[in-house]
């Protein structure tokens, strides 16, 4: 082996053997085998996503209806059942963002709703945005506590 027998792997070359616009012996001078005139024929052509060439496009035709609230608020929702099963599996009683974060169940940004599925049977201290009715009820009836942070 040495550097007079090296050669690129088989299939990772792709050889094009056209030479486009060179004079018309080599069968594609001229024009280069774009035709003539018009946008595609021109150096830099790039269509536009959606582009029906002049027509009005299908995303500016159809009506548009609804609306998008920009203040929206996106919730994570975790259950009880859920909440349950962290605290069986790691063996503690205070459930947080830092918690939930660190065992990777929600991202660092994402607020929290704990929601009611399910059955809670330890004495939980619960830390998240929002709490559905019944969650906090569960919660609290446990004697565990529910607190908001904002």
């Amino acid at each position: 082996m040495d550097l007079s027998n090296l050669k690129p792997a088989k299939g990772s070359v792709k050889k094009n053997n056209k030479r486009l616009g060179r004079g018309e012996g080599s069968g594609s001078g001229g024009t280069a085998s774009r035709g003539h005139k018009g946008a595609k024929s021109r150096s830099g052509y790039s269509k536009k996503v959606g582009f029906e060439g002049g027509q009005m496009p299908l995303q500016r035709r159809v009506p548009k209806f609804g609306f998008k609230n920009p203040n929206r608020k996106e919730f994570h929702g975790i259950n009880l059942d859920t909440l349950q099963a962290l605290a069986d599996q790691h063996k503690t009683n205070e459930i947080n963002t830092e918690f939930l974060v660190g065992k990777s169940i929600v991202g660092k940004n994402d607020l929290i709703k704990i929601l009611g599925r399910g059955e809670l049977n330890a004495k939980l201290s619960v830390e998240a945005h929002a709490f559905s009715k019944t969650a906090k009820e569960a919660i609290e009836t446990k004697g565990g506590s529910a607190k908001i942070i904002e």
